[in-house]
């Protein structure tokens, strides 16, 4: 990601002629400078998505302008857009259970600047990793599942209070409320151990290794009120072959789990990913 500062604009909206000439006006109007475009018209229903990042020091205003004047365009096109400014980090608040992992992963990349966030407090359902999480120091929560309902209150709070832009399930081992995914449609994202929608729901290794796959995966994607059926942002898979044991499974899956989550809250952070139903556009 360049330390230039930018502005990136996105923007989803009904397809039709003369949505890019537009955009690209306005910002040339008023001396913007693009430096990365990209465009896709979903055929099926017929919406047209972009993503423009604009250097902030070619424009002659700040956001709140921005936001004023290009209000009357997006109108016009019946525009749902986003504007956001490198500068302000988002606040990532990362949920866990006792696996490790991908919280570790995620944590390396923020303490070495690879992933450019803040992340102003852990959650997990167990206390096991509370020095780690501080040793980095990051306040921990320990919030017990005895009764559920209270337990997601409390996790809602938290995400009030720490003022955060999206939720990070890494490897949070619980079911989110329905009503919590809809609140938080689009910023709830979880990595599945899987290749959805293969094997969803509990011990999905176990579940390939009864079937004898050839191919095990993960899934980074957002979380619905559908267990393990929002929209998917990114995948990938290892191959294996018929000697390798559950465990085997289990422990190539890790290292498959922690490179998809930070791929895909890369795409998230940086603005990349505009969801169309329970598909998503992935600008890289």
């Amino acid at each position: 990601m360049s330390t230039t500062r930018r502005y990136t604009l996105t923007i989803s909206c009904p397809d039709r002629a003369g949505i890019i000439a537009a955009v690209s006006g306005f910002i040339a109007q008023h001396g913007g400078f693009i430096v990365e475009a990209s465009y896709h018209t979903e055929q099926e229903a017929q919406r047209f998505f972009m993503r423009q990042e604009i250097r902030a020091d070619s424009l002659p205003f700040g956001l709140i302008e921005f936001h004023a004047r290009f209000t009357s365009l997006a109108a016009e096109f019946d525009m749902e857009w986003h504007l956001s400014d490198s500068a302000q980090k988002k606040r990532l608040i990362i949920l866990v259970s006792k696996q490790d992992h991908c919280l570790n992963d995620l944590l390396h990349r923020w303490r070495s600047g690879e992933l450019p966030v803040d992340i102003p407090c852990v959650v997990s359902n167990h206390g096991d990793l509370r020095s780690f999480v501080e040793w980095h120091g990051i306040p921990f929560h320990h919030v017990e599942m005895g009764d559920k309902a209270v337990a997601f209150d409390h996790i809602e709070h938290l995400y009030k209070l720490y003022r955060a832009d999206a939720m990070v399930l890494a490897r949070f081992m619980q079911i989110m409320p329905p009503d919590l995914c809809r609140r938080y449609a689009g910023r709830i994202i979880n990595i599945h151990h899987s290749f959805l929608p293969s094997f969803v729901g509990a011990k999905p290794y176990h579940q390939a290794y009864q079937r004898g796959v050839k191919l095990i995966g993960a899934t980074c994607h957002y979380v619905t009120d559908e267990l393990d059926a929002g929209p998917i942002i990114e995948q990938d898979t290892l191959r294996i072959d018929h000697g390798d044991t559950v465990d085997d499974l289990v422990r190539y899956g890790r290292d498959i789990e922690k490179t998809v989550l930070s791929r895909g809250l890369r795409y998230h952070v940086e603005d990349r990913v505009l969801v169309c139903g329970n598909k998503t556009i992935v600008f890289r």
